[in-house]
């Protein structure tokens, strides 16, 4: 997490025995099987070419933007790419009430 730490509010998720990777507010990425994939986008290819695979983090899953190893540590290069990926995804969706919070 402390690699992101300029990116906005990051914060990561325990999901199915892996990790969501959010930043405020938005699901940006995964990690997976101690692999760094960041969600499929133009601003993000075009900032990380050259420093990544197209890869599904898991079966079944969208490609996404496997980061390489040698940035895994470049904090400046990393938050910039979380920052771009995060601003270039939609707004998450508002969840409906459930009928037992409805009353």
């Amino acid at each position: 997490m402390s690699q992101v730490q300029a990116a906005g509010e990051v914060s990561a998720r325990k999901m199915f025995g892996e990790y969501g990777l959010y930043c405020d507010g938005k699901m940006v990425g995964t990690i997976c099987d101690d692999q760094l994939f960041i969600k499929m986008n133009e601003p993000g290819k075009a900032f990380a070419e050259g420093h990544y695979h197209e890869a599904s983090p898991y079966d079944g899953a969208k490609a996404a933007l496997q980061i390489k190893a040698d940035k895994l540590e470049d904090v400046a290069w990393l938050s910039e790419l979380v920052r771009l990926s995060a601003e270039a995804l939609p707004a998450p969706k508002a969840k409906k009430a459930s009928k037992a919070a409805k009353g």
